[in-house]
C-alpha cells in the first residue's frame, strides 16, 4: 500500500486507516446481500441496523442518559444555526449566545433572522484567543437557551469547562471536538456535530436532543426544518444519508475498540502536547495563537513573526508529506488538526519536522 500522508486537514478530516480498510472490504457487496450499502433502501431491514446501531453505540460510548434522541439529519452544522431558532426561540423570548469566534459567529447571525439574540459572554475584544470565563456569563431574562461552540475550529479555542445554566437549556455546538474526551451529556438540552471532523465523512450530522425540548417545537414549521419530524421518524422521514451513517458507525466501532472516549482523551492529550511542546520550547520561533489554558485539543493554531517564512513552511511541509497546515483562509497562520483518527506518529513526525525547520531558519 502506498505510503498515507500525514493529514492534519480541519475537515473533511482524516479517518481511520482500519475503517477504511473495513468499508473498502464491504463497499461492493455489504454483508452478503449482493449490494453495496449505497444501493440499498433505507426502509430495508439491513439499513435500520445500521441506523439503529450506530445510534445505540453513540449512546453507549457518550454515555447518553435515557430521555435523548439520537437524530441523524442533514444540511451540516450550518443547518443547526437556523433550525435551533426555529425550533426554540419562541416570540418574548431571547436567545443567548457565547462569542468565541468565527463558528459562534455564525450560529450568532443565523438566529437574528428569527428573533432577539443576546451575547452573554465575548472574547471578541481579546481577538477571540481566550474563551470567556464562566462567571463572566450575563444570561437575558427570559433567554430560550444558552448557545456555545463547543471548540473554535478555526481559531483553536476550546471550552475546557462548561457552565451550569440552571434551568436554561445549554445547546453546544461540538462538531470538531465530540468524542474527544468524555462529557456529561445531562449537563445539555442538545449537543450538535457535523461528522467530517471527529465521526465519520461528510453528509451526516449527529443531533443530540434532550426529548422535554420536543414539547417546545412550534407545530407550523415547515416539516424538514422540526426536529419533531425526525425524532418521530428515528431519522427516516425522507432518505438519509445512508453511506455517510454506516460509515459513522464503523468509526464508533473504532473507538469502542480502541478503548472507548477516555482512551481517545489519553491519546490525544499525549499526541498533542508533542506539537504544543514544538511551539512552547521554540524561543518564540513558534507562536501559540491561544492562551494556553484554552488550547484545544482538536486544532492547534501557531504564528511566525513572519509571513513569508509561515509560507515556506507550509511549502515544505507539503513536500514532506503533511496535508493540512495551512491556517484557515480568514485568519491565516498555521494549524495542525489532531482528531481522534490523527495517529500519534504523525503528530511526532510534525513536532520533528517543527524542530528541523526551526533549526533550518533561525
Amino acid at each position: 500500500m502506498a505510503k498515507r500522508a500525514y493529514n492534519f486537514n480541519a475537515g473533511p478530516a482524516a479517518l481511520p486507516l482500519e475503517v477504511l480498510q473495513k468499508a473498502q472490504e464491504q463497499f461492493v457487496d455489504y454483508k452478503g446481500i449482493g449490494m453495496s450499502i449505497m444501493e440499498i433502501s433505507h426502509r430495508s431491514s439491513e439499513y435500520e441496523q445500521v441506523n439503529d446501531s450506530a445510534q445505540a453505540l453513540l449512546k453507549e460510548l457518550f454515555g447518553i442518559p435515557d430521555g435523548y434522541k439520537v437524530l441523524f439529519l442533514q444540511g451540516g452544522a450550518s443547518t443547526q444555526f437556523t433550525m435551533i431558532p426555529m425550533n426554540f426561540l419562541a416570540a418574548g423570548t431571547v436567545g443567548s449566545y457565547i462569542h468565541t469566534g468565527a463558528w459562534a459567529e455564525k450560529a450568532i447571525q443565523e438566529a437574528k433572522l428569527f428573533g432577539e439574540v443576546s451575547v452573554a459572554a465575548s472574547s471578541e475584544a481579546d481577538n477571540f484567543k481566550r474563551i470567556p470565563a464562566l462567571s463572566d456569563i450575563q444570561l437575558a431574562p427570559n433567554s430560550a437557551y444558552l448557545h456555545l461552540t463547543s471548540n473554535e475550529t478555526i481559531g483553536g479555542s476550546q471550552f475546557q469547562q462548561y457552565p451550569d445554566t440552571g434551568n436554561v437549556p445549554l445547546i453546544a455546538d461540538m462538531s470538531s471536538d465530540i468524542l474527544c474526551r468524555p462529557v456529561d451529556v445531562s449537563k445539555f438540552a442538545m449537543i450538535y456535530a457535523g461528522a467530517q471532523k471527529n465521526l465519520g465523512p461528510s453528509g451526516v450530522t449527529v443531533v443530540i436532543l434532550r426529548e422535554d425540548m420536543l414539547s417546545l417545537v412550534p407545530k407550523n414549521l415547515p416539516t424538514m426544518f422540526s426536529y419533531a419530524t425526525h425524532a418521530k421518524n428515528n431519522s427516516l422521514y425522507n432518505t438519509p444519508p445512508a453511506y455517510s451513517v454506516y460509515m459513522v458507525g464503523l468509526v464508533l466501532e473504532w473507538i469502542k475498540e480502541n478503548g472507548g472516549v477516555a482512551a481517545m482523551e489519553r491519546a490525544n492529550r499525549e499526541k498533542t502536547s508533542l506539537i504544543y511542546k514544538a511551539i512552547d520550547d521554540s524561543n518564540g520561533f513558534y507562536r501559540g495563537v491561544v492562551e494556553p489554558g484554552d488550547r484545544s485539543l482538536m486544532n492547534i493554531t501557531f504564528r511566525m513573526n513572519d509571513e513569508e517564512l509561515e509560507k515556506k513552511f507550509a511549502k515544505e511541509s507539503e513536500q514532506n508529506g503533511f496535508v493540512g497546515l495551512k491556517g484557515h483562509r480568514s485568519v491565516g497562520g498555521l494549524r495542525a488538526s489532531t482528531y481522534n483518527a490523527v495517529p500519534y506518529e504523525a503528530c511526532k513526525a510534525l513536532a520533528e519536522f517543527m524542530a528541523d525547520f526551526q533549526a533550518r531558519n533561525s
